[in-house]
């Protein structure tokens, strides 16, 4: 008895425990504040480039990624020429392979596979990038350059001239060594020539290999050896890989910065990122060394090298297929200062400013000019519309304020259409911060570009970052940003709710102040799960496959729905962002008619809120709620559940001006509703 006596007890007292919490639970989530969208005192117009892309070639975001060359070290011209490549054993006992240089396709690519075969012909094989991705029934293209080398024989006084190989057989296989998919070339000549044909694999492979057979007897060289889709975005040769470029195109953006960060300035000055050596044809893009190819201990990539297969050419191409003003980033004559420090003198930067003014010829230029003829004969007779170019990536010092001053007093001269971005350095507040927008606010910089890679709790803290800035002198560009779960360049960060929450918060701020902060991006983009170097990331693929993470889907919101007018928003009256845990950003949309508020409610609990739009009219009773949402903070996508994290559209019932609404835990929220100032 007394035991159950006591069993009723507790359960009395855990009975009255839960329904304690419960009415706190319900008392929290029934307290109602009020968001003011002074739709009548329209503010300054929204920047039509706020939000955009970052891409650079780190965590095989180009080779192995964007840029769909399936067949890795294509061109034998890797420091170790034959890495990615292996001998098949057992594969002709009296078959050789080597490397040459005689007689090569051109200079810049000067290494070619020799196979000479003596009764069965050698086999070679190609791991691709962690693997080779087929898909069953699509269409492969296989090319090769290819050239016999005849070999003259004495017999006694005669001279016999001996042919190449009859034949090159090539062979798709999967990791189990099952064939998907095989083809045959023939008819070789003594010149080089490109031979191609095109595979269909009979099923689906992620990790597949790329066999080569020399069949018959004597010696036949090989470059340039190449699988590519034929499906590729836009359906383009040398295109890119379409699933990838589908998911930027749904961002919307406004701008594609690129080709980088970090790879621009090169560890050295010789490896730095040269824009003309990328363009033309492939075969004559001259290969160098990935800057991330052996940066983290903790992720070594050796394999990790710049085919430029994707191009300056390319990457505008890409601008113009999803929609965005094209952004590119040029050396300023500074290698990496979290490496060696290399400066080009001052009195030697005629070459990287030269590269500027071609570059933007090349872009601009009508085709009765060089540059704009050399357009032309890529394919691209009218102008790329180039109106930003980027002066050095994320440089600090007196030494880069040096080397802008140079740069933007004869780009301007020259050209003072093109808006220069300069840099902020690579933190966003202390010594190096303060001294350079000092200099760069005396130099009348046009925008600065600022980087903030911090835990979540500094993009809360920050929302309001902006609010205080001068309306007057340089703007801003929020170049690079992503919340680090864990600490900066950490391999175990996390692309969870928790940090994308706190990104939404902090891009509330940034569109409140899109006065000044003229642009914005996340970084970095992409991410090859099986070769990355860094994360958190935005987009994950492998081989075959690519999800957007929960960040992904906060900067889609943010794009898909930007407005053109900055609408004030109060919170209980009160203009500062980020009261009680509920941030938001109002904008109009002139385009469509529509008040587009966007809420962040950081809470663990649903907000009851009252939207005020003041000073509406013409207000549609029906209109349209996108809700990204997650009661778990650590929630991630994942290949298996791509859509764990994603918006969920709605119907928003708007019977005035003044109605209720209940944002969702850890929420962001966009609601569009028809209306106008009256």
């Amino acid at each position: 008895m007394r035991i159950q006596g006591g069993l009723r007890t507790s359960s009395a007292r855990f009975v009255a425990m839960v329904c304690a919490v419960c009415l706190v639970l319900q008392i929290a989530s029934a307290q109602t504040g009020t968001i003011t969208v002074q739709v009548d005192k329209p503010g300054a117009a929204i920047s039509p480039t706020l939000f955009g892309l970052f891409f650079e070639d780190i965590n095989f975001g180009a080779d192995g990624g964007l840029y769909p060359e399936r067949v890795k070290n294509r061109s034998f011209e890797f420091p170790d020429p034959l890495m990615g490549w292996k001998k098949i054993e057992g594969a002709g006992s009296g078959a050789t392979l080597s490397v040459r240089d005689e007689n090569p396709i051109n200079a810049n690519n000067s290494h070619y596979l020799r196979m000479k075969v003596e009764g069965s012909g050698p086999g070679v094989t190609n791991e691709g990038f962690r693997g080779i991705g087929v898909e069953r029934g699509e269409a492969y293209t296989f090319s090769v350059y290819a050239r016999m080398v005849e070999e003259a024989h004495r017999e006694g006084d005669a001279r016999r001239v001996e042919k190449g190989p009859v034949s090159l057989r090539i062979e798709l296989q999967d990791a189990s060594g099952r064939s998907l998919g095989r083809a045959r070339l023939k008819g070789f000549t003594p010149q080089w020539k490109k031979y191609t044909a095109v595979i269909r694999p009979t099923a689906t492979g992620l990790k597949a290999h790329l066999n080569l057979f020399a069949e018959g007897s004597g010696t036949l060289d090989l470059d340039m050896v190449s699988l590519f889709p034929k499906g590729t975005f836009n359906n383009r040769e040398n295109g890119l890989r379409a699933d990838l470029v589908q998911l930027l195109k749904e961002m919307k953006p406004r701008f594609l910065r690129f080709p980088g960060g970090c790879i621009v300035e090169g560890r050295y000055l010789d490896t730095r990122y040269q824009w003309e050596t990328t363009i033309g044809d492939i075969t004559d893009r001259h290969l160098i060394i990935n800057r991330w190819n052996d940066e983290f201990k903790h992720k070594r990539t050796p394999d990790y090298f710049q085919s430029f297969g994707l191009g300056f050419y390319e990457y505008f191409q890409l601008c113009e297929d999803i929609g965005a003003q094209p952004l590119p980033i040029l050396n300023c004559g500074m290698a990496c200062q979290f490496n060696s420090k290399e400066l080009a003198p001052l009195d030697e930067l005629d070459t990287y400013i030269q590269d500027a003014l071609d570059l933007i010829a090349f872009a601009n230029d009508p085709v009765t000019t060089t540059w704009g003829s050399r357009r032309a004969a890529l394919g691209h007779p009218a102008p790329f519309n180039l109106k930003m170019l980027g002066v050095g990536n994320e440089q600090w010092g007196q030494q880069y304020i040096d080397r802008y001053k140079i740069f933007a007093k004869i780009l301007k001269e020259k050209h003072p259409e093109i808006a220069l971005i300069s840099a902020a350095g690579p933190d966003p507040d202390g010594e190096r911060f303060d001294f350079a927008w000092a200099k760069l606010r005396e130099l009348n910089a046009d925008i600065i570009d600022e980087h903030y890679y911090r835990a979540p709790g500094w993009f809360l803290s920050n929302v309001n970052r902006y609010d205080n800035y001068s309306r007057t002198g340089p703007k801003v560009f929020a170049g690079e940003y992503a919340a680090q779960s864990v600490g900066i360049a950490r391999p175990d960060n996390r692309n969870n709710w928790e940090c994308a929450l706190a990104e939404a918060a902090f891009m509330t701020g940034l569109e409140r102040n899109s006065d000044v902060v003229l642009m914005s991006s996340y970084a970095p983009l992409l991410a090859h799960v099986d070769a990355w170097q860094w994360t958190p990331n935005l987009i994950w693929f492998d081989n075959l496959r690519s999800y957007g993470t929960p960040n992904y889907y906060v900067q889609k919101l943010f794009g898909t729905n930007q407005g053109t007018t900055i609408l004030p928003v109060l919170l209980d009256g009160q203009a500062k962002n980020g009261q009680n845990n509920l941030f938001a950003s109002a904008a109009l949309d002139s385009r469509t008619g529509e008040v587009v508020l966007k809420v962040v409610n950081a809470a663990a609990l649903p907000r009851d809120v009252r939207i005020n739009l003041a000073g509406a009219g013409n207000i549609r009773r029906q209109g349209r709620a996108f809700v990204l949402a997650s009661a778990d903070l650590k929630a991630e996508n994942s290949f298996e559940q791509p859509m764990k994290v994603a918006p969920v559209e709605q119907k928003l019932s708007v019977p005035s001006g003044d109605f209720a609404y209940t944002f969702a835990p850890s929420s962001l929220t966009v609601l569009r509703v028809g209306g106008k100032a009256k």
